[in-house]
């Protein structure tokens, strides 16, 4: 993993795709994922064929009590120019954009928890900004295979001045 990330600020971004609702104990990822994959070549006004995987938290979580129990709704979509077509069963959610640290993570997914641990307990703490009340997301790109230890991924995490 690149251990400094680039900082990024966005517009806000349209997105279609399916949501569930999990936590990180009651992990319902492969579920959300095994729905949404068989239609994402359905959706053909998609602007690149990146994936965007993306967690919205509740407006009332402090980062601080983050337990395996806590629940966030899980989004699996793909970025859309407008929702003139919204396919059956898909969702749409509006992104709100803004300023974010983006960290490139190598390796497999299954491993990602140390990668976790040294962005929220290292790089955030010493940095001047404070985790924003945003999406956070990541980016599964051309270079992205799944559990693969050479499968590489953004890691988009929300950030505001302290």
């Amino acid at each position: 993993m690149n251990n400094t990330p680039s900082l990024e600020v966005i517009p806000p971004k349209k997105l279609m795709g399916k949501k569930l609702r999990m936590s990180l104990a009651q992990n319902r990822t492969f579920e959300l994922w095994h729905s949404f994959m068989p239609h994402r070549e359905a959706i053909t006004n998609k602007l690149s064929a990146d994936l965007i995987s993306m967690q919205v938290y509740d407006v009332s979580l402090d980062f601080a009590d983050f337990t395996p129990q806590t629940e966030f709704e899980k989004w699996a979509a793909v970025e859309v120019p407008d929702f003139d077509t919204i396919l059956p069963g898909m969702e749409t959610y509006i992104m709100k954009g803004g300023l974010y640290a983006v960290f490139i993570y190598k390796g497999r997914a299954s491993e990602f928890h140390d990668t976790f641990r040294f962005i929220f307990d290292t790089w955030l703490p010493a940095s001047e900004f404070e985790i924003d009340n945003r999406e956070h997301f990541e980016i599964l790109g051309a270079k992205y295979k799944n559990d693969d230890p050479d499968s590489e991924e953004e890691i988009w995490v929300p950030l505001k001045a302290r």
